[in-house]
Order: structure tokens, then sequence, then C-alpha cells
């Protein structure tokens, strides 16, 4: 911790200044108070080093300082919160939901290289699915990008309608010149995709859009089903009647009735679409007063879908699952399933259907969450109206988790309701079964989750490859970092198949700036030299406290460099979490290398 003291009296004088800081529930040891000599007008730095607990996700910092000269007494104090991003994050390993109708045991063991004292086996118990899921909340919670489809579908999720309204003031400067959503102000086209999905999944949530932004969003869509305006996609291939499928569905939530003539701009052929299209064709028939053939239509892509599913225990897939993955469209098969839920809640003939569509969509978990920020958004709306249609039967008595020595217990009350109730238990020393069960009527939810902090000690390599390297561009002592310290970081990429929606992200230790945001008293000259290598171009570069982020709207296969200007401006140890390139709408394509500590001298 560097504080700048500053004598703004005409008189001299000691000032004594003192350092008070908590983290994770403790204080922070090594701030001693220091005693300064301080002229009229000078101002000198203090410095302490202090470690931070494990565990700790921020630091609230006060500084007092007081000083006497010429029969004056002085005095000045400050409080500052300090944001902390752990090298080793703790993760969702596993998760599992179900109803607990009847005992059942659980395996439960530590990984091996899983670092001792962190984590734990996060049990909770809800009367209903509406309550939060605690690895999509969590999820959300962590989600480090920031374009603009993720800022609304983490509000969404979060129902948080501060985030949303917040948004919303934004959202002017979003819109290019023909009414599309941009996902970054620097951009120069907006994307019919993201208009479309953003126009449905607010009137899903019941997130309101201003009047006046929502009406040149849909007048875009409009003008882009009639022709009259053309946004390419980011992956050049035929997809035109997927997306204006999508942008008619967005659409007819509209009080407006659809023109019958925009149907005729799409070759209609719902046997050949990707399930989100054939979903989005139903809703429209669905919703829109009957255009020709229209009960012939809806029974067609009624039973395409049906079709499509596939049941195995307390899963579902579709068939077609290989070709529903429309990365460049944001759409997954996770999306679909939360999708098809919202579709067919109140159709008096999947209602026998919707529980195992419903267990389906939670058995497509991964780690606690579903795929993307998409599917996630969708997801919390299915499983919220689900909810509310069929989760009637409160239930009584208690629940109990217990795992080794200990357990936890919770006794339902009538104003239960979506409440949750969540316990983290520690890991056995030795393998052990947890034992779940159910003294009462009912059958309320038990999410499992298996929280670990798990050090990356090679790269790992999921469709993409990532290599670090740090060269020094203005070093005072060769060979050591010191405060000051210009480096040049190279972050070489290697994809293995074409891919829309690319972030790469590298850690920054704290304290320190990548140079570029265009403030004022960073030197241009020391960017100048930043290579660019391959055939793309980020769509925006984020220069963050805590990590340099590029995103690319579409990146082929093969190689590309990244490279940006780092000041050191801060000494100490910085142990730091991996450089990660990743996918964002196919997460699961993904590359990690590991970042070594820094360390920095004053």
């Amino acid at each position: 911790a560097i504080v700048t003291v500053r004598n703004a009296s005409p008189r001299a004088f000691d000032a004594a200044v003192s350092a008070k800081a908590t983290a994770a529930g403790q204080t922070v040891a090594g701030l001693d108070p220091r005693t300064v000599a301080l002229a009229p007008g000078e101002a000198r730095e203090l410095g302490w080093d202090v470690t931070v607990p494990p565990g700790a996700t921020s630091i609230a910092w006060q500084f007092d300082a007081a000083g006497a000269g010429g029969g004056a007494r002085l005095r000045d104090a400050m409080k500052l919160s300090q944001a902390v991003v752990p090298a080793v994050p703790e993760r969702t390993l596993q998760a599992t939901m179900f109803q607990l109708a009847e005992p059942i045991p659980l395996p439960v063991e530590r990984p091996s290289d899983a670092l001792p004292g962190r984590g734990g086996v996060d049990v909770q118990f809800q009367a209903k699915l509406a309550g939060t899921l605690p690895g999509v909340r969590d999820f959300f919670a962590r989600y480090p990008f920031s374009c603009f489809e993720q800022r609304a579908s983490i509000a969404i999720g979060l129902s948080d309608t501060g985030r949303w309204s917040a948004l919303m003031s934004e959202l002017p400067g979003y819109l290019d010149r023909d009414g599309f959503v941009r996902n970054w102000t620097t951009m120069r086209d907006g994307d019919d995709v993201l208009t479309s999905y953003l126009l449905s999944v607010s009137r899903e949530a019941g997130f309101a859009i201003p009047d006046r932004e929502r009406s040149r969003m849909e007048d875009a869509l409009v003008a882009f089903v009639e022709g009259r305006v053309r946004r390419n996609s980011a992956l050049p291939t035929a997809d035109l009647s997927i997306r204006k499928v999508a942008a008619l569905e967005a659409l007819s939530r509209r009080e407006e009735p659809l023109n019958a003539k925009w149907l005729d701009s799409i070759a209609i052929d719902p046997d050949l679409w990707p399930t989100s299209a054939v979903i989005d064709w139903y809703l429209v028939l669905k919703r829109q007063p009957k255009p020709p053939r229209h009960e012939e239509r809806m029974k067609a892509a009624e039973q395409i879908l049906r079709s499509r599913l596939n049941f195995q225990g307390t899963t579902m897939h579709f068939s077609t699952e290989k070709t529903d993955a429309l990365w460049w469209l944001m759409v997954s098969a996770d999306a679909n399933a939360n999708k098809l839920i919202l579709a067919m809640l109140d159709e008096p003939g999947w209602r026998e259907d919707l529980p195992r569509l419903a267990r389906g969509s939670l058995g497509r978990l991964q780690r606690g969450h579903w795929n993307t920020t998409v599917a996630n958004a969708w997801g919390t709306l299915a499983m919220a109206k689900f909810s509310a249609r069929f989760e009637s039967v409160a239930p009584t008595g208690s629940s109990t988790a217990t795992l080794g020595n200990t357990s936890f217990t919770h006794a339902w009350a009538p104003g239960d309701g979506a409440k949750t109730f969540a316990q983290r238990l520690a890991w056995p020393d030795a393998r052990a079964e947890m034992a779940l069960r159910q003294q009462g009527s009912g059958a309320p939810w038990v999410t499992v989750r298996s929280i670990a902090a798990i050090p990356l000690v090679a790269p790992l390599a999921s469709g993409y490859r990532v290599t670090r390297t740090v060269a020094p561009l203005r070093q005072q002592t060769p060979g050591t970092w010191r405060r000051g310290d210009l480096a040049r970081v190279t972050l070489d990429v290697d994809a293995q198949a074409d891919m829309a929606w690319v972030v790469v992200e590298d850690p920054l230790p704290a304290g320190a700036t990548a140079l570029g945001r265009g403030l004022g008293g960073e030197a241009a000259m020391a960017t100048a030299g930043e290579r660019r290598v391959g055939t793309v171009f980020p769509a925006f570069e984020e220069r963050a406290a805590s990590a340099f982020r590029a995103y690319f709207r579409y990146v082929p296969k093969g190689r590309f460099v990244v490279e940006y200007t780092l000041r050191l401006d801060n000494p100490g140890a910085f142990a730091l979490p991996p450089t990660r390139v990743e996918a964002m709408y196919a997460p699961e394509m993904f590359g990690e290398s590991p970042v070594p500590p820094w360390s920095i001298e004053p």
C-alpha cells in the first residue's frame, strides 16, 4: 500500500500517519504507524508491505494523518475499498440438483490437487425452483466480460432492476444509425441477432426498454425482415432465414400484428431448420392472427420439436444438437432447452411433459450453470415460470445433509416459498458419503456443489492454445522489475476452429496499468510498437484494473497475436490467475496458460 502525504499549509510540521486494513473478517497485519517531516508544500510517499489473507474478496482501507505546526492542528483521513482477485479462484467443479423425496447418499472426496482450507461442499435447500439457482447466480456474479448482451443477461438472470435501469440509461449510445444494438459503442454497426434477443428476453422477463429506443429497435428489425437494411452475419454462411425468423419472433411480442407479407421473404422449411428457428417459428404462429395454413403449420412445428427430443433418465437432449450449436448467433442447445419450456408452459398438450423438460434442462447444468450467458438468462426465466405453475405442494418437516461430523438442517416454515437455505460443509479428510434426507411431506429441491481452488500448473488447451511472454520495454535495473518500468506483453493464440466472439484475457499485477486508454500521463510512444499478427482485429479492448481483455467478433482457424504495454505502478509480490482465451458462446472452447508470480521492487 502506497500513500502520498502532502503538506498544503505554509508551515513545516511532522505528520503522524496510521493505516488500518481489514479483509476476510480479520485485521491485516504489518501496518505500523509512521511519522514523516514535511516542509511547506512538500509531498512524501509512505509504503507498507502487507499479505492479503486467503479467501479475501476485498480489502477495506483507512488512512489517518495528523500534524501540528505553528500552533495549528492539521488532520486528514481517507477510506477506500479495494477488490481482490484471487490468483487461484474457488470454482464449482461438480454440481447436481434433484428433488429430495427419499434418502440419498452421495460420495464426496476433496480433489487431491486442491488447496487445503479452501472450498468445501455447498448444500442448498429450496422449496421451489423459482428460488435462485446458486450456480447460475455465482456464474453471473463472477462473469468478467462486458459486452452489452452479457450485461443485459446478467441483469435479467439476477433479477437486478438496478443493473437493468443503469443499462437502459446507456442504451441510446449503443444504437447504430439504423437502430440495431451494438455490443460496444465503438463499433460501427449493430447486430440484428443481438437486437432480436434483447427485445425478446426483456419482454419475457418483464423488464422495460424505454419507448423511444424500443421503437427504434423494432423499426430496425422490420427493415431487416423487409430487406431494406442488411446486416452481415459474423460467420459467412447461409443463415439469413434463421435470423429473420428470430426477428419475427421478437416482433410477434408486440401488440401490433405481423405483416403477412413478411413471411414471403423467408423460405419456410422447418424440417431443415435448427431447433432454435423451429421454436421461434412456433412462437410466431402461436402469437399472431392466423396466417395461411396456420393450424397445419403449428402442428408440424410441434411435431418436429417432439421428434427431436431425447430423454434418458433425468437428462434431455436434442437429436440435432451437433447442428444446433450456432455460436455465432448466440444459440446453444442449453438455450433451446430453456426456450422450449417457456414456449410450451401454457400448452395443454405439453402439461405432462413439462416436468420432464424442467428436470432435463436442469440435468444439462455443468458446474452449476448452463453454458452461455444467453442460456442462463433464459434458464432463470424458464425455471421461475415453471415453478410458479407446477410447484404447488410446499414441503413440511425438515431436510438434513450430513457429511462426516458436520450437518446442516433446515426446518420448513409456511413462508419459505422461493427462499433458499444454504450452508457450506467442510471437505472430509478422506472419501466419505454425504447423507441427504427429508422428514415430512413434499419434496424440496436440493443443490449440491463441490467447490475447490485448484492451481493451474501446465497449459490447458480445449480448442485454443495461448502462450504468454513478457519483455522489458523500459527497465531501470536489467533483470529486475521495479516500480515505473514498462513491459510489453505478447499473447500468441492458436485457434483450432473458426469461431465468433472470442475474448483474450490477461491478468495484471495489482496497481499496474495497461496503457492505451487515452488518459493523461500515458505516453503514446510507449504503445507505438505493439504488434498485431493474423487477420483478426479486436472489436473492443478493455483495460480494467485487474486485466487486459481483447474481444474479437470473428476468429478464423489459425494463429494470431495480441500485444499490449504494461506500466508497473506498485511494488510487491503478486500471484496471478491464468491467461485465458474463451469463445463466449461456446465456452467449452477455451485455452489457459499459468502466469508465474510477478515480483516488483520499489
